[in-house]
């Protein structure tokens, strides 16, 4: 099998199915079925079409590639059995579209790079629809299409009061009455159907600028279907909210590729081929006298040489030089920072990262499945992805500002979930905790851990996200404090929820067996000890990360008693609750087996003497680690910052720190667990008498360290004094002088009437009146007569003749 030609055309299809199904229902909407319910079955039929055909370019690959591959725990067989596959599948890949490349690195990873359509180009900037495909982007690829044909089916079952006249209960009109309208059912899966085709554009993307397009398009999407309810004032302004914070983010971004464009001169991750005759013009054939040369990327600009190890490249050392600098290196090395540091901005803003987080809390504002599909596979996922993406090109520098960024918001927002009432809100806050835990795995060198946890937390957040809404759809209300005892009412989403909480915990035997996120978060933790080993001034993040791994296994317990366990609080609601129907827990019981085993290892028998053990997931992953990163070379260091070091991801996976990060890890999920049990589940102790003991600390929590509080008094009350203040010159100040110059305009014009008729139109009369009279007289002249014309003439010339002579005699006389 051609790999070159079938995995670009497998996710082609697999990514454009959702813009057929976008474009059918945007059509056709209404008009399929009764009040659109098979626009439900469109979406769904093509998302669910988009998972085949992602894992039949998932199983062509390993059928090629292999899973089993060596990882950074076993080098010299990767550099053995990398040699071999370099010689198997050297100058793989063939003409495709506009252009299609295999490179292979020197462990055998492999990627595939190519363009569909050329869109423009200006100069030496191509702009093209391209691909970049590794085993990371057939990873994600499967992970999207799979959760997200999970929430379309669950999406039937909890939209379902779409399909006829809405009652919005949280709307009330000047009348009194509740807001009434039409069902608007099959606009939110022509939304779905949108917002998946854009995650997919941006996983499948083959540079940066198609990845800014489909980012952008991801937040108008995520526009959309936060504000789904836009007659709630929540939504609207948590829409709005969402909208401009990522475009504060984005406004980095662009500073990012910007730099980047202007001293590589591409927006492409991998190389490209260039096609050239023997005259040097660049073409697409492949005569005999045809040479193919490569245009290089971004990442191998970067990470040139034989162990792609980070460096300046000549074109940001040649472009600080034009800016005047003397020393080209070290500037064009600010510019590589500067570059960096824009695109993980980008990924603030989308991920929701400090500072720019407070808007994934608020998105809470659209349905349920929006949001298990915004936190887990989709929106928030894409910063992530493009921080893995983009790896090779940060600096350790930027990968420092990465893991504060990371550790600050871990921390943050984990504090903050435990005071939170809101079941979709809890979550929310520990979306952002784990996002952080992503970004700080990333910051200190643990790319394989970082991208591991991604993967897991889509799968166990995406089913907490579901039985919240299954929650909410049997209780109609958010609120914890008044649910209580459901487990009864509810035991389908009560024990799928509970493999939740223990996945997001990283619940586990020790050294044996555990849930997703115990494999996740013990290799995060494993990698900030080796953090922590070469960089002991900032080994502090070591016990904020493990400290907010307790405080997660704190606050999901606590959302689980206070949902699941004990008495009711509200007999009206709990009389009232009811197993969702089969459509809504079905994709529970499918989600809760991957939160629970899609990390777990295997051992597959070659032969007799050699068998391969280890997680499918994670080797699958190590084939697409980045070049350069994770080698058994020393830890790399910093030039702006030289006591920054980034160790090797294979420094967690010794012994040493893969005891002591598995005890940490599981210590502290256990503790968080136990303080959760003695308060909500045995109450043996009373939150009430906490919070009035530490009530200054609650109010701070409870207040979401009062960010929203500051950003109103820096940004939104200066914005409307400045408003205010221009709204008050518009009225008092320019109105006023357009008012009297109008006014002044008026009376002139009554005078100017008077003048043109007195004046103007006498002097235009009169002169008129002269020329009439005058040509009247003339007209008098004008007999008829041929005797009178003749002697007319004759006399005229006869006083032209004494009027000549008299003239030529004063001049003789004057001579």
């Amino acid at each position: 099998m051609d790999l070159a030609t079938t995995l670009p055309s497998l996710l082609a299809f697999a990514w454009l199915l959702p813009l057929a199904s976008f474009v059918i229902v945007w059509l056709f909407g209404p008009r399929l079925g009764p009040a659109g319910k098979h626009a439900g079955y469109v979406a769904t039929g093509a998302i669910l079409g988009s998972f085949v055909l992602s894992l039949i370019a998932l199983v062509s690959w390993t059928g090629t590639h292999g899973v089993f591959v060596a990882g950074h725990h076993d080098e010299v067989q990767a550099a053995a059995e990398g040699a071999d596959h370099h010689d198997d599948h050297a100058h793989e890949g063939h003409d495709h579209a506009d252009h299609d490349h295999a490179g292979h690195d020197h462990e055998g990873k492999a990627y595939y790079t190519g363009d569909w359509y050329t869109l423009a180009k200006f100069g030496n900037l191509k702009l093209t629809i391209g691909y970049y495909i590794d085993s990371l982007t057939l990873v994600m690829f499967c992970m999207v299409t799979l959760i997200a044909s999970c929430i379309h089916f669950y999406s039937q079952g909890y939209m379902h009061d779409e399909l006829h006249d809405f009652e919005d209960h949280e709307v009330t009109l000047a009348d009194g009455h509740h807001l009434h309208r039409r069902g608007r059912y099959h606009r939110f899966f022509q939304y779905l159907s949108l917002f998946c085709f854009s995650m997919l554009g941006i996983v499948v993307a083959g540079n940066m600028a198609m990845v800014f397009v489909f980012w952008e398009l991801v937040g108008v999407c995520s526009y959309f279907l936060i504000g789904f309810y836009i007659e709630r004032k929540s939504a609207s302004t948590a829409a709005n909210k969402a909208f401009i914070v990522n475009r504060v983010g984005d406004f980095g971004m662009l500073i990012g590729m910007m730099a980047l464009w202007s001293s590589l001169g591409t927006f492409n991750f991998g190389d490209m081929p260039v096609v050239s005759d023997a005259t040097g013009n660049e073409a697409t054939g492949h005569a005999a006298a045809d040479e193919t040369q490569v245009q290089p990327g971004i990442f191998s600009q970067v990470r040139h040489g034989s162990h792609h190890k980070l460096d300046v490249p000549d074109g940001m050392k040649k472009a600080a030089v034009a800016m005047g600098a003397e020393d080209g290196n070290r500037c064009g090395y600010w510019l590589l920072v500067i570059a960096g540091v824009g695109i993980f901005c980008g990924c603030v803003g989308k991920s929701a990262q400090f500072p720019l987080h407070t808007w994934l809390p608020d998105a809470m504002e659209g349905p349920t499945p929006v949001s298990a599909l915004v936190h887990s596979a989709t929106m928030v996922a894409a910063g992530v992805y493009l921080a893995g993406r983009f790896y090779p090109v940060f600096a350790p520098e930027v990968l420092l500002v990465i893991a504060i960024i990371g550790c600050i918001t871990l921390f943050m927002a984990a504090t903050i979930a435990i005071t939170a009432v809101d079941i979709k809100r809890v979550l929310a806050y520990s979306t952002v905790s784990q996002l952080g835990y992503m970004m700080f795995a990333l910051g200190v060198g643990g790319w394989v851990a970082g991208m591991l946890h991604l993967i897991t937390h889509a799968f166990f957040k995406s089913l907490l996200f579901m039985c919240s809404g299954s929650v909410i759809h049997a209780v109609h209300t958010n609120d914890m404090t008044k649910m209580g005892g459901l487990r009864k009412k509810m035991p389908w989403t009560a024990y799928t929820m509970l493999v939740g909480c223990l996945a997001i915990s990283g619940a586990g035997i020790p050294f044996l067996v555990g849930f997703s996120g115990y494999y996740s978060k013990d290799s995060i933790i494993a990698q900030a000890i080796a953090y922590k080993d070469v960089n002991p001034l900032w080994g502090v993040m070591l016990f904020v990360a493990v400290g907010g791994a307790a405080i997660t296994a704190f606050y999901m317990f606590r959302l689980w008693y206070m949902t699941f366990s004990g008495q009711p609080r509200d007999a009206h609601k709990y009389d009232h609750a009811h197993e969702s129907p089969k459509v809504m827990y079905y994709p529970l019981v499918l989600l809760s087996v991957f939160a629970v085993a899609v990390a777990w290892p295997i051992s597959i028998v070659g032969d007799a003497n050699h068998a391969t053990h280890g997680s499918p997931l994670i080797h699958m992953l190590n084939q697409a680690v980045p070049d350069g990163v994770g080698s058994m070379e020393a830890a790399a260091r910093g030039t702006l910052v030289a006591s920054v070091a980034v160790p090797s991801e294979h420094a967690s996976h010794e012994d040493r720190v893969h005891t002591t990060a598995t005890i940490m890890a599981f210590s502290t999920a256990l503790g968080g667990f136990l303080l959760a049990t003695i308060f909500y589940g045995w109450r043996y102790l009373d939150p009430a008498e906490v919070r009035s003991q530490f009530s200054r600390t609650y109010r701070f929590l409870w207040n979401k360290w009062w960010f929203d509080e500051l950003y109103d008094a820096l940004f939104v009350k200066p914005t409307h004094l400045v408003g205010g203040v221009a709204a008050w010159l518009d009225k008092n100040v320019l109105d006023r002088i357009i008012d009297g110059t109008a006014k002044v305009t008026l009376v002139v014009s009554r005078y100017d009437d008077w003048f043109d008729r007195l004046f103007v139109d006498g002097l235009v009369n009169s002169v008129a009146r002269w020329t009439y009279g005058f040509g009247a007289a003339l007209r008098g002249l004008q007999t008829g007569r041929l005797r009178q014309y003749a002697m007319f003439v004759v006399l005229g010339t006869v006083v032209l003749f004494v009027l000549l002579s008299f003239f030529l005699g004063n001049v003789a006389a004057g001579k």
